[in-house]
């Protein structure tokens, strides 16, 4: 994790031109009501966060426009620095993507980090059960700079295991799986597999999150994907035990998401799962990631690296490696490691 993730200036702007006229007050217990039923995971939907039900959702609780608000208000940051530092540890490791969907895409986070990362993207679709959630996400994609995110088409879809995805060069599915039962999970992440030559997924950060991403891993794989992030290897994940690998993205928070979380600190940490696949032969995955937070003491880093052979270790690094040593005191948590160039 390094630095501080803020929106984009047009989606920033376009978040403040919608949200401004509605008073705080309105939002703040709709803000509460959510946060509260995603966390439990009583509601029709899993969320970001929540456990997720036994059964897929039959309707989902962003049912009117305040609704959709406060979700944008209070989440939409904090899945954009994930997706956006997904998408772009996964850059240069897959072939550029032109065209993306994005399944259960919400108010569109995913669509806009997409475009930040990959400028070139020229067609965009998102996936979203909810309709006032795909109407604000409308709104706020006719304000952005890039054409991709402007021309985005919102179309409603309820999915499950039955489902067959548009094929795309790029294929997000972020905060989903928690949201949907075992076998329409894993009928998603198959027909995702079969549509896409990329599929990023990303989990929250928990143990639960974790496993689905897992699971959403091994599902990939047997169905020929390579994995291109953040693991440098295909084999089984080295993370066991009461231990899971996740990462995480500080976020800046604006006057108005401490106001709507009742939060004081300018910033919070996204905490996420995630795996990024391609179709077989389109993968250069990095060779070896880091997966804790770096240890620094006088004279050594001491970095806890994934490595390519599919082991999980501590690489020490002295300071009489010099430029390597100058590497690992910039390294983050998230990073490939060594860099390129330099020998462990």
């Amino acid at each position: 994790m390094s630095g501080v993730n803020a929106l984009p200036d047009d989606l920033a702007t376009a978040l403040d031109e919608l949200l401004d006229p509605i008073p705080a007050g309105r939002l703040a217990p709709v803000v509460d009501r959510l946060i509260r039923e995603y966390r439990s995971g009583s509601s029709s939907s899993g969320g970001p966060g929540g456990s997720g039900g036994t059964a897929p959702p039959s309707s989902s609780i962003l049912r009117t426009a305040d609704d959709a608000a406060a979700y944008a208000a209070y989440r939409m940051p904090a899945t954009h620095a994930a997706v956006r530092d997904v998408l772009g540890r996964a850059a240069g490791r897959v072939p550029a993507p032109e065209t993306h969907v994005d399944v259960g895409g919400g108010t569109g986070a995913a669509v806009w980090a997409a475009a930040e990362v990959w400028p070139a993207l020229r067609r965009c679709t998102v996936l979203e059960a909810a309709a006032p959630v795909r109407t604000l996400g409308t709104r706020l994609a006719a304000r952005a700079t890039a054409p991709a995110v402007r021309a985005a088409r919102w179309e409603a879809a309820q999915l499950g295991a039955q489902s067959e995805l548009p094929e795309a060069d790029l294929l997000t599915a972020c905060y989903l799986l928690g949201e949907l039962s075992g076998a329409d999970r894993d009928g998603l992440v198959d027909a995702a597999a079969r549509s896409a030559r990329v599929v990023a997924i990303v989990e929250p950060g928990t143990p639960a999150g974790y496993a689905r991403v897992l699971a959403a891993r091994t599902r990939l794989l047997a169905a020929g994907m390579s994995v291109a992030a953040p693991c440098p290897h295909d084999g089984s994940c080295p993370v066991t035990g009461d231990d899971w690998c996740h990462f995480a993205a500080r976020v800046s928070r604006s006057s108005r998401h401490r106001t709507l979380k009742a939060a004081s600190l300018g910033h919070e940490d996204e905490k996420f799962s995630y795996v990024v696949a391609v179709r077989s032969g389109g993968a250069s995955p990095a060779p070896g990631r880091v997966v804790r937070h770096p240890r620094t003491r006088k004279g050594l880093v001491t970095l806890r690296v994934c490595d390519a052979d599919g082991t999980l270790g501590d690489a020490l690094v002295p300071r009489s490696r010099k430029e390597l040593h100058r590497a690992a005191r910039d390294a983050a948590w998230g990073d490939s490691w060594p860099p390129p160039g330099l020998a462990p």
